[in-house]
């Protein structure tokens, strides 16, 4: 969803809509999970409800537009992020004590979901690989949405370290040997193979 289509909900849910809430959190948590599971993992499902919960308590004074919006939401997911890795952090220092997993069985994900998002979970894994400020970068950017000034504003960074930090990323992920292999070959190595083959 454009920001444009996002105008009118922004405004209702700025006024306590809660219709207009929804139409904001639909539009727009698919991409704070994909941004949150690339920063913090496993924990990003819960990360994102705490950052839905800043946003429906601090909404009714928040002021802008749509992409405003946007920069401000993904800035909030970034400092829960950050706030969850401390909270990992300061668990790892405590002891631990060991869990009886004998008996626990994981459910399994439907097969009908995992083809869905195959293609979506293999580009976060990679886009996760690469150092925290590219990703970051790259995933404000791109599955974000946001623009570069946007992005450096979530990310405290000046427009031409997001850029750069944006280029770095990108290109470091065109080289990735699992993204060479997906790639399609031009026809003439494609023809060129056939006839070895034929031979």
């Amino acid at each position: 969803m454009r920001d444009a289509e996002l105008a009118d909900p922004l405004r209702a849910a700025v006024e306590g809509d809660d219709a207009g809430f929804a139409v904001l959190w639909r539009a727009l948590q698919p991409a704070v999970l994909r941004y949150l599971h690339a920063v913090c993992g496993d924990a990003a499902e819960d990360v994102a409800s705490e950052t839905w919960l800043q946003v429906a308590r601090d909404l009714p004074r928040f002021t802008g537009d749509p992409t405003a919006f946007r920069v401000w939401l993904f800035r909030i997911a970034r400092h829960r992020g950050i706030d969850d890795g401390r909270r990992v952090w300061r668990r790892r220092e405590e002891s631990r004590d060991s869990v009886e997993t004998a008996g626990i069985l994981a459910v399994p994900d439907v097969a009908g979901e995992v083809l869905d998002h195959a293609g979506t979970e293999w580009a976060l894994r990679l886009i996760g690989e690469l150092p925290r400020d590219q990703a970051e970068a790259v995933l404000l950017r791109v599955v974000a949405g946001l623009d570069v000034a946007g992005t450096a504003e979530v990310l405290g960074k000046r427009p031409g370290a997001v850029r750069v930090a944006a280029m770095r990323g990108l290109r470091r992920l065109a080289t990735h040997p699992q993204v060479q292999s997906r790639r399609p070959r031009p026809a003439a190595e494609a023809t060129a193979d056939l006839r070895l083959k034929g031979a």
